[in-house]
């Protein structure tokens, strides 16, 4: 909570043309921290990640995750009546984030070079696979797409020749949603000192390559890139998942010689092979990792899970369960930081993981239908009812 319930963007408004995820997750950021969110949406079906799946007693997965706390304004932009009303909030905003295909909205004269005379304070944020110019500006991406043309696909994975990986989440645009919230937030900074808005120009692409900065440097001047070790780290061992003795599985990870030395005689008890030259630094172990993972499963065979962390967590070493979602959600440590918040939906409350960091309840709201919130945004404008009624009528809403 704030000192008088003050949000820290409280009284910004932010229009937003988003589909799929990587918007929606900025915009959503920015609503939970007190911005008004008015999601534009197509009438009748709506983003289309509102049709992923089904597994939120009806709703999809994606809607749900990424788009509570906003207003939907079901608004046909291929209409003039439509352009209008969207003109309207834009002369009202502060915000407009957009991530439709490419050239969409410069065709629709909805470009910062196209808006910014009409309205100098006003922020864009544009989204898109690859970013405005370059020989890939108007090349289709899916979050898949960017993993692979980032590299990440060729670091994640098995070792075997097709063992790649894709991440188990849209890591590409989760990384693109969140540089763009960042880059509203300076924006809005900038504007408060110069009264001008900012084109915000966000590439998923660009994104996901600033995350692949080690593995980048890694294979410096012609160096070989990091080989794909699973869910072990390429090049720090022991650093993984290793199986125990009940059946279960778990993962540690080594980051120093402190730590090798305080895992051989408090968790292998076998002191020696801290100075048994095979294994006596990094490299050497990375290097020899099957012969030494060799003696830990073989000690840890005669362990259960609980033994193990037990003796790992006494010997200050990082460990973890190997969690499926269903553990997830019932993580003790979630529960005891009381994380997780109940929040409606257009088919009852479904909890929700409060945002990390700063948390503000009052910012909270409901994950809305298509065109909620219509009358009440028209209503704003100065749409009477007959107006309203009358745009349902023609295809406008």
């Amino acid at each position: 909570m704030t000192a008088n319930n003050i949000l820290p963007l409280e009284g910004i408004t932010v229009i937003a043309l988003e589909q799929a995820v990587a918007a929606p997750l900025c915009t959503r950021q920015l609503a939970e921290q007190g911005a008004r969110v008015i999601k534009v949406e197509r009438p009748g079906s709506g983003d289309f990640a509102r049709a992923y799946d089904d597994r939120v007693k009806g709703l999809s997965s994606h809607f749900v995750w990424v788009n509570r706390s906003k207003e939907s304004l079901a608004l046909n932009l291929k209409t003039e009546k439509g352009l209008e009303i969207l003109h309207r909030l834009l002369a009202e905003a502060d915000v407009l984030v957009q991530n439709l295909a490419p050239g969409a909205c410069e065709r629709m004269g909805l470009s910062f070079k196209s808006l910014h005379g009409q309205y100098p304070g006003l922020i864009v944020c544009d989204i898109s696979g690859y970013g405005t110019g370059g020989p890939y500006e108007s090349k289709k991406a899916y979050d898949l797409m960017i993993q692979s043309e980032s590299g990440f696909l060729s670091v994640t994975g098995s070792p075997e020749q097709d063992g790649m990986a894709k991440a188990g989440c849209s890591v590409a645009d989760i990384a693109a949603g969140m540089y763009a919230q960042n880059a509203i937030l300076s924006a809005l900074l900038l504007r408060s000192r110069t009264g001008h808005g900012t084109h915000i120009d966000v590439s998923m692409l660009e994104s996901l390559v600033e995350w692949m900065g080690y593995p980048m440097y890694y294979s410096f001047d012609g160096a070989p890139s990091p080989p794909r070790a699973g869910a072990s780290h390429s090049t720090i061992y022991p650093y993984g998942p290793f199986p125990v003795g009940d059946g279960k599985t778990v993962m540690l990870g080594l980051q120093n010689e402190r730590e090798w030395k305080a895992f051989c005689e408090g968790v292998l008890e076998r002191p020696s092979l801290a100075i048994d030259p095979r294994f006596s630094n990094n490299p050497a172990r990375s290097e020899n990792r099957e012969a030494l993972r060799a003696v830990i499963v073989a000690v840890f065979r005669g362990m259960t899970l609980a033994e193990v962390g037990e003796r790992l967590d006494s010997a200050g070493i990082a460990n973890a369960s190997v969690n499926d979602m269903a553990q997830v959600w019932e993580h003790p440590q979630l529960t005891a930081r009381d994380r997780w918040v109940g929040v409606d939906t257009p088919v009852g409350k479904v909890p929700a993981l409060k945002a990390p960091g700063l948390w503000f309840p009052e910012a909270v709201s409901e994950v809305p239908s298509v065109g909620q919130h219509n009358e009440t945004i028209l209503s704003d404008l100065g749409y009477g009812a007959a107006d309203i009624a009358h745009m349902y009528r023609n295809g406008v809403l």
